[in-house]
């Protein structure tokens, strides 16, 4: 008989030891901002798992630590759907910290004026109103959570805050150091259509176009003759002056809604001379402001600019 071979027990982190791996429980009451917390770490990179029961959390964080470093932040999101979930999940967060994992509990609250006025907009039913009132299932609800809300390492009251004022919470909460804002200049050509991700949208051919220098029409914005010749051009200093301020304040007010990716989109007939120079020099210009001063002025001080040059249709001709 062939001998199967042992378990892998090296893809598993012993007991105590800190793996890497975070864990976070969101939970907290019926439409106080659940799906919103959701989202949000989401996008700060979280592997987020809705309504998962308590005694299968460990099984994932496991599977996390067999990931060998692709999966390192995990999010289950628990609600009364899990009608006896409170002490089963205080064991699992208990036998989780043995084993070096850290977790992290984020609960979410509201008054009950604030969470009616929600349902009664939204025309829901609270999930334990049954037949009584919104009121009667507010009222179970916290008496069902209440042992949950007493071990939570975060409580954010949403009753008063709007929803980038709760992602800016969260945010703060679970980044480590300085929250990122990506800054995309993409140059394009006209010729082939505006990008559809555009959020600003900037027209460069009220510049010379170096196509009709015989001696520039087959280099690129990328070259140093094509360069000096766009921004020698007149207007071209003074445009990326101006427009240097117009992001910046363009950019703080995105970074004050929780808008964290914005695509300026700069554009010239071919996508080839005009708009790429232009790019390069902005990102330039903005990287060396970022250096200098760390934010745009009046940005989020917590926030960090991170500039990105893409060039969409350089090449196709």
């Amino acid at each position: 008989m062939t001998q199967a071979p042992p378990a892998d027990t090296d893809q598993l982190p012993p007991d105590g030891e800190v793996t890497g791996i975070e864990v976070a429980v969101v939970s907290g009451l019926s439409g106080a901002g659940r799906s919103t917390a959701a989202k949000c770490l989401e996008d700060l990179g979280w592997f987020v798992v809705d309504n998962l029961p308590p005694e299968l959390i460990a099984t994932m964080v496991d599977l996390g630590a067999r990931a060998r470093g692709e999966l390192t932040k995990i999010a289950v999101v628990l609600d009364v759907r899990s009608r006896a979930f409170t002490e089963d999940l205080a064991e699992v967060i208990r036998d989780l910290d043995s084993k070096g994992y850290p977790v992290r509990l984020l609960y979410l609250e509201a008054s009950d004026a604030a969470l009616i006025r929600r349902y009664e907009a939204n025309r829901r039913q609270h999930p334990l109103q049954a037949g009584g009132r919104i009121s009667d299932g507010l009222a179970a609800e916290r008496s069902l959570l209440g042992p949950l809300r007493d071990e939570a390492d975060v409580i954010i009251d949403t009753s008063d805050i709007s929803v980038h004022e709760l992602r800016d919470r969260i945010e703060e909460e679970f980044t480590a150091g300085p929250r990122s804002s990506t800054l995309t200049l993409l140059s394009f050509g006209y010729k082939y259509g505006l990008p559809l991700d555009a959020d600003l949208v900037v027209d460069m051919r009220f510049l010379p176009n170096p196509f009709w220098i015989p001696e520039l029409r087959d280099k690129t914005g990328l070259d140093p003759e094509v360069r000096d010749y766009v921004l020698t051009q007149e207007g071209a200093a003074e445009f990326l002056d101006q427009y240097i301020g117009l992001l910046d304040l363009v950019g703080a007010g995105y970074q004050r809604e929780g808008k964290r990716y914005l695509t300026v989109a700069i554009g010239c007939t071919g996508g080839k001379h005009r708009s790429v120079a232009i790019a390069e020099e902005l990102g330039r210009r903005l990287r060396d402001n970022r250096l200098s001063a760390g934010r745009p002025s009046g940005g989020h001080p917590d926030v960090q600019l991170d500039v990105q040059v893409a060039h969409r249709d350089l090449g196709r001709e």
